[in-house]
């Protein structure tokens, strides 16, 4: 699998739980998000905006996702939504790894990119360098409708957080082809 292929494997909609172990609190919390995955076309005007903000090609973009969440945590009231844009960019010297540009980081609100690596055991990794702290993701099918994530986070000076995600397709999206040519009949 490659990483287009991941990407429209996870294309959806899904149900997360996640249980999240934080260190410096000697605490765990639990939390649940609903989660919308779409495909973008490689060339849509958000996926070239994306490149031309990092000063990529936009013709090495290989795919574009929309990711949407909508979550609590146990341990405060609070809403967590937002949304972000997620464009793969390959390593020409390794087809199997490369550049995640994103609209917005996850641990930090703020446009960031970071590396991603498809694995032979067709698990994707995916590492940012934020201003103050470092994040890998591990993502992987234990079949087509549920997906498993783990997560680090360290904050520079020492590790922080952990956490397990288990991610339940809930519905399917339409590709972006099939979204034009339904756009086009109405």
């Amino acid at each position: 699998m490659d990483i287009k292929e991941f990407f429209e494997q996870s294309a959806g909609r899904w149900f997360s739980q996640r249980t999240s172990h934080h260190l410096a609190f000697k605490q765990a919390e639990n939390g649940k998000s609903d989660i919308t995955i779409e495909m973008i076309a490689a060339d849509a005007p958000e996926v070239v905006q994306l490149c031309q903000q990092y000063e990529v090609d936009p013709d090495s973009a290989i795919c574009g996702a929309r990711v949407t969440w909508d979550g609590t945590m146990d341990w405060d009231e609070e809403k967590h939504q937002g949304s972000t844009v997620l464009v793969p960019v390959a390593d020409p010297d390794k087809p199997n790894e490369g550049k995640l540009l994103r609209e917005m980081g996850y641990a930090e609100k703020a446009p960031v990119a970071g590396r991603y690596i498809m694995g032979d055991d067709q698990a994707l990794t995916l590492i940012t360098d934020y201003e103050t702290m470092y994040s890998e993701e591990r993502l992987w099918f234990a079949s087509p409708n549920l997906r498993l994530r783990t997560s680090i986070l360290k904050r520079f000076g020492g590790f922080s957080m952990a956490s397990m995600s288990s991610e339940i397709r809930m519905g399917v999206t339409k590709p972006p082809q099939e979204s034009q040519d339904a756009a086009a009949k109405t």
